[in-house]
């Protein structure tokens, strides 16, 4: 998964410098809370590698295999995960 660099010097965006950090698709498309984190959490997440978000994802699939049908909504690890 190749993303263009969004600021044009080969990195994602700092906190603090205007713009949130750009965050892969996949993210979004596996149903992750991605707007509810901290700009210092979405430039964590914008830095993985394609190996570091294959893991991610992989382990969010098998979670929510497992998911009861119901389920109450709650934090894990600050809402970065699910």
């Amino acid at each position: 998964m190749t993303r263009p660099p969004p600021d044009g010097t080969g990195g994602p965006r700092a906190p603090g410098d205007g713009e949130r950090p750009v965050l892969p698709a996949a993210l979004y498309e596996a149903g992750l809370p991605v707007d509810l984190l901290t700009d210092e959490q979405r430039l964590v997440l914008s830095e993985l590698t394609e190996e570091e978000l294959a893991v991610l994802l992989d382990i969010k699939s098998r979670l929510d295999a497992v998911e009861p049908e119901v389920q109450a909504h709650g934090e894990i690890a600050g809402g970065a995960l699910f």
